[in-house]
C-alpha cells in the first residue's frame, strides 16, 4: 500500500484530488509474468503511453511515486488557467464603465479565487484518476521505480519484467542560486498554487510564458506585482513584435516590468523578502 499523501491546504478539494491521483488506500496489484510496455511517470506522456498500449491489446504497468496527472492537472495547465479565468473575470468587471455598466469597483476575496482553483483541479482530477486506468487495463503501481536490469524495474518490493519501458518522469524547476533565495524561501510553480492569502507585493524572476501569465493574473487579483527579467525583453524566444505588444498589455495592467536585471542576492527584512538588484 503507498504511503498516505496529504497536500496543503488539507481542504476537501485536495482530498479529493489525493482520492482519485493518489488513493491513500490503493494496493499495487500482482505483476504480470511480463509487460509488453511498463510507462514510468504518470504524466500525460505516460499515462497516454500505457492506456494506449492497453487499447491495442498489450499488457501494460504505469509507475508513479507522487500524482497522476502530472504537471498538467497538479501544478501547470488545470490551475494556471483556472487562475487565469479568475482574474479575467476580475478585470472584465473593473473595465465594465468603459461600456456604460456602472458597478462598485470589484472586491476580490483571493482566499475564494484559490478554493475554486483547487476545486476545478479536484474535479478534472477524475479523468487521470487511479481506478479509470485500471478500469482500461492498465496495472498501475504507485511508488518508486528502479531499474535492476535491462528487462527488469523494482517497485514497492515487486519485480516486474518487460519488453520495452517509457522513461516519462518529466523534470521542475530548481531555484536559481542565487545567494540568500534558498534562505528566505520562494514559490514556484509548484507552490504558488497553494496560496490561500493574497501576497502584497510579488517578484516574479523571469519573464518567459508562466512568469507572464502568472505576474498578469496576481495584478488583476490585487497583487503589487514586480516582473523582473536578466534580458532586455520579455519572452526573450518570441518575436520582438509579438513581446511588445505581452509587454504593453502587462503595463496597461500596472505590472513593473524591470529588464536587464540581474538579482545579485536576497535578503529579509521582517516580514518582507528584499531582491538586491
Amino acid at each position: 500500500m503507498s504511503e498516505p499523501l496529504k497536500l496543503l491546504p488539507d481542504d476537501e478539494f485536495n482530498r479529493k484530488l489525493v482520492s482519485n491521483v493518489h488513493p491513500p488506500d490503493w494496493r499495487n496489484p500482482e505483476p504480470a509474468p511480463v509487460y509488453n510496455l511498463i510507462a514510468i511517470g504518470g504524466g500525460a506522456a505516460g499515462l497516454v503511453a500505457a492506456a494506449g498500449a492497453a487499447g491495442l491489446g498489450a499488457k501494460s504497468a504505469l509507475i508513479e511515486r507522487h500524482l497522476l496527472g502530472g504537471d498538467c492537472l497538479n501544478v501547470g495547465c488545470v490551475p494556471s488557467k483556472t487562475l487565469i479565468r479568475a482574474a479575467r473575470a476580475a478585470h472584465e468587471v473593473a473595465r465594465a464603465a468603459e461600456f456604460g455598466i456602472e458597478i462598485p469597483p470589484p472586491t476580490i476575496d483571493f482566499g475564494r479565487v484559490m478554493a475554486r482553483v483547487r476545486g476545478v483541479r479536484a474535479e478534472i482530477s477524475a479523468h487521470d484518476a487511479a481506478t479509470r486506468f485500471r478500469d482500461l487495463g492498465v496495472d498501475l503501481f504507485l511508488g518508486e521505480a528502479r531499474f535492476l536490469d535491462r528487462n527488469t524495474i523494482e517497485v514497492d518490493g515487486k519485480k516486474l519484467r518487460f519488453k520495452k519501458a517509457v522513461i516519462a518522469t518529466g523534470a521542475r524547476a530548481i531555484l536559481p542560486p542565487i545567494p540568500g533565495l534558498a534562505e528566505v524561501g520562494a514559490l514556484t510553480n509548484e507552490t504558488v498554487f497553494s496560496l490561500t492569502e493574497r501576497p502584497a507585493h510579488l517578484a516574479v524572476l523571469g519573464a518567459g510564458p508562466i512568469g507572464c501569465e502568472l505576474a498578469q493574473a496576481f495584478r488583476r487579483l490585487g497583487s503589487r506585482v514586480t516582473l523582473i527579467e536578466i534580458m532586455d525583453q520579455i519572452l526573450i524566444r518570441e518575436d520582438p513584435d509579438a513581446a511588445g505588444i505581452v509587454r504593453r498589455s502587462l503595463r496597461r495592467d500596472g505590472v513593473e516590468i524591470v529588464l536587464g536585471a540581474r538579482v545579485g542576492r536576497v535578503s529579509r527584512q521582517g516580514e518582507s523578502k528584499v531582491l538586491h538588484l
